[in-house]
């Protein structure tokens, strides 16, 4: 009789016990009691000291615990992002755990010539089309601040980019309520409304505080923006080990932690249940290089404790990064750096895991780099699912029938078992060579970076993108001021 399976255990990673976990807590909240926090937009100072919040004799604003409480128990415990089709895509809950690129890049890779450059249009295009076409990647951002964009609506060009060229969910970023409310009427277009787009939700908004504990207008506009229109956002610290912070890990946790409770407080008081993503944020400032590290570490080190600290105390869905490097090209170290990244932030489970593509500590954008991440993903993916164990992976039968096939070479090889089963049973790299030495050499002794360049270009070249309709596209152009005659 065919047994059960037996439910599969699924690896997970910890680093914080509760005592640890509380006490970085409570420092954060001690943090806004007495050290408080500067505030630099009128309405949202306003609303604050309405609900009990109180000014110092140096005018920074001090928040008591139960404004922080309160908040944690309004803000949803999981957050549903669709694809631009409406179909959903992205449950941000539990374990679940997605991927996709980062922004703001000044430099790139090129694919054709290898050389790093100024970052254009086309390149954001290129990596969300890339992204579309990649299995394990989930969600876009623009990976670039392009030199042909006009500065002042640079994200709403690249969001535009990004809308036309996949079809998987958007990471946006703004710089403030005007532009935000231009990427707004875009998401309303694609999504068929404001109402289709409250109810799936395709967009997710980032936006950063300045450490420490410094809130500007212009961030704060779009803070209360989404919370109104119930876009998801969140609102990493701007912390740094080391340079926005503490140098130590537990006190740059802290002060990322009050930030983020900053954010989330002003965003359920302007709207009770509107969707916010817990987002400290704690890297390292390099003491040698003076660089913000996105290989390093520590930062591996922190998201993992913070997503001990969301199961322990906030349970909010969490963000995090991975897939990034401080290399300056696809060698050895970006593997690395981005495969502790990966198996780390899937470990620990956080849920929405961004940067992947990075190379070079955020400045430069690479299209291999998103490539080999998407096959690091794969594997470690592969590692988390863990182990099935039921009557067919145990395998009596098969081991009795060919240890009793009567010859000493018996192999498994041709059994019918390994025939059914060998394509799900094991992982299948698609970039990474196992090939033997004489014919990886006949086939042109490729590394790595030549795998990743030459599939990243098929899929750019060949992949489809479900195309928008006439009147989405028709659209945009309006919002973006471009004149008809220019596309047709």
């Amino acid at each position: 009789m065919q047994q059960p399976e037996i439910n599969t255990f699924r690896p997970r990673m910890r680093v914080l016990n509760e005592e640890q976990a509380w006490a970085i807590h409570h420092a954060a909240l001690e943090i806004l009691e007495k050290t408080g926090f500067v505030m630099e937009h009128p309405q949202v100072k306003r609303m604050l000291l309405n609900a009990g919040c109180r000014l110092d004799e140096e005018a920074r604003l001090l928040m008591p615990a139960r404004l922080v409480e309160d908040a944690l128990k309004s803000a949803p415990r999981q957050i549903t992002l669709y694809d631009q089709q409406g179909r959903r895509a992205m449950p941000l809950v539990n374990g679940n755990f997605y991927f996709g690129t980062g922004s703001d890049t000044i430099f790139t890779i090129d694919l054709e010539t290898g050389e790093r450059r100024r970052t254009v249009l086309q390149d954001t295009a290129n990596f969300a089309r890339l992204v579309d076409g990649l299995d394990n990647m989930d969600f876009s951002m623009s990976m670039g601040n392009p030199a042909d964009a006009p500065i002042e609506e640079i994200y709403v060009h690249v969001f535009a980019e990004m809308v036309k060229s996949s079809t998987k969910p958007i990471c946006f970023i703004a710089d403030s309520g005007k532009d935000i409310t231009k990427i707004y009427d875009i998401a309303c277009l694609v999504a068929g409304g404001e109402e289709a787009l409250a109810q799936r939700p395709f967009i997710l908004n980032y936006s950063e505080a300045i450490s420490p504990l410094r809130f500007p207008e212009n961030v704060m506009e779009k803070l209360v923006f989404c919370a109104r229109k119930q876009i998801p956002i969140c609102l990493p610290s701007g912390c740094n080990a080391g340079g926005g912070g503490p140098v130590t890990l537990a006190g740059a946790m802290a002060l990322g932690i009050a930030e983020n409770l900053v954010g989330l407080t002003i965003h359920q008081l302007t709207n009770r249940g509107a969707p916010f993503l817990f987002a400290p944020n704690v890297s390292v400032l390099d003491m040698r290089h003076t660089v913000i590290s996105y290989g390093c570490t520590e930062w591996s080190l922190t998201q993992a404790a913070l997503a001990d600290m969301r199961d322990m105390i906030y349970h909010l869905p969490i963000w995090a990064f991975a897939g990034a490097t401080d290399a300056k090209t696809v060698d050895a170290q970006a593997g690395a750096e981005g495969m502790l990244s990966i198996i780390t932030s899937m470990l620990s489970r956080c849920n929405f895991i961004h940067d992947v593509g990075y190379i070079e500590s955020g400045h430069t954008s690479s299209l291999e780099m998103l490539t080999l991440a998407d096959e690091l993903v794969a594997m470690s993916r592969y590692f988390i699912d863990g182990l099935r164990i039921d009557d067919d992976t145990l395998a009596l039968d098969v081991i009795d029938r060919v240890a009793r096939g009567g010859s000493s070479g018996a192999i498994f090889l041709n059994d019918k078992h390994t025939f059914s089963n060998f394509k799900t049973a094991l992982f299948h790299p698609e970039l990474c060579d196992r090939s033997r030495f004489e014919h990886w050499e006949a086939n042109g002794s490729k590394q790595m970076r030549q795998h990743c360049n030459q599939k990243a270009r098929r899929i750019i070249s060949d992949h489809q993108v479900i195309p928008k309709s006439e009147a989405v596209l028709n659209g945009i152009d309006v919002i973006l001021g471009y004149q008809m005659e220019l596309r047709n």
